[in-house]
């Protein structure tokens, strides 16, 4: 495997940034996850226009896109797979210990893996921590990602893939990588950004293309929902089968099994 580091392509076992690095310290740093197919990145510009938004939301300087580009480009020459995450992330940099910033400036790592097919349906659970969606860091996709490792692994100790959270006034957000949908009495809704979810990107076609509302909506709609399903760039559309004891056997039902249809037809077209 190849990497991108700081300016150019390194082996994998020398592609290294200092241990005082920022993102590493203290988790100053913003990152994007998309996928390839056959070489191809899926939805670039959206994803760098967020890698922006997420970089200007923590105060670092803008990304040089340019370069960026060029290093996904490189990247992914240089590692041929069929389906591949493509992990582009930038940092602080070199800083003195604590949150203060030094003055060596960003830090740019892309780097690509191969991925399998993820299953048309999954297990979901809830989790009894929430979003803070009020919090500095809501909206943004930093790489202070270690809410969501105990979430995540709190959701493989009881077979499923993804653990979901509530916000702090008990409305549904999120999951650790995910945007959730639900479908009631035939209507199509995802939490809003206030609710404190990410913008995925894949949430955001899925919104345009299939009319999906954004709605405020209780955690306990999990428990109601005719169908329900989740987005994220690996994801795509993908069907829940059950969310925590409650099994949906039919999924994916029918507004589901359109929309994984309909995002399918127009993402090969991007």
């Amino acid at each position: 495997m190849k990497l991108w580091v700081n300016g150019g392509l390194r082996d994998a076992d020398a592609a290294t940034i200092s241990v005082l690095d920022h993102g590493l310290t203290v988790g100053d740093g913003v990152f994007e996850t998309l996928k390839t197919v056959d070489g191809k990145p899926f939805a670039l510009d959206l994803h760098l226009d967020r890698l922006v938004r997420s970089a200007r939301g923590l105060g670092l300087p803008d990304p040089d896109l340019d370069e960026v580009r060029r290093a996904c480009a490189a990247v992914v020459e240089a590692n041929p797979v069929r389906l591949g995450r493509l992990r582009v992330t930038y940092t602080g940099g070199l800083s003195p210990l604590g949150s203060d910033r030094g003055d060596s400036g960003p830090s740019l790592v892309v780097a690509l893996g191969e991925v399998a097919h993820r299953p048309d349906t999954t297990a979901v659970v809830t989790v009894p921590w929430t979003r803070n969606e009020r919090g500095a860091l809501t909206g943004l996709k930093t790489t202070s990602y270690a809410e969501n490792v105990v979430a995540l692994a709190w959701a493989h100790r009881q077979g499923a893939s993804e653990a979901l959270f509530a916000n702090t006034v008990g409305q549904l957000c999120e999951g650790t990588g995910s945007n959730v949908f639900v479908v009631v009495d035939g209507g199509l809704h995802t939490p809003p950004l206030a609710s404190g979810c990410l913008a995925g990107i894949t949430r955001h076609l899925v919104i345009e293309w299939t009319g999906a509302q954004e709605t405020d909506l209780p955690l306990d709609v999990l428990r109601t929902a005719d169908e329900i399903f989740l987005t994220s760039t690996l994801r795509d559309v993908q069907a829940v089968h059950r969310v925590d004891d409650r099994e949906l056997p039919a999924a994916p039902g029918p507004v589901t099994a359109k929309a994984m249809r309909v995002f399918a037809e127009r993402a090969a077209l991007l």
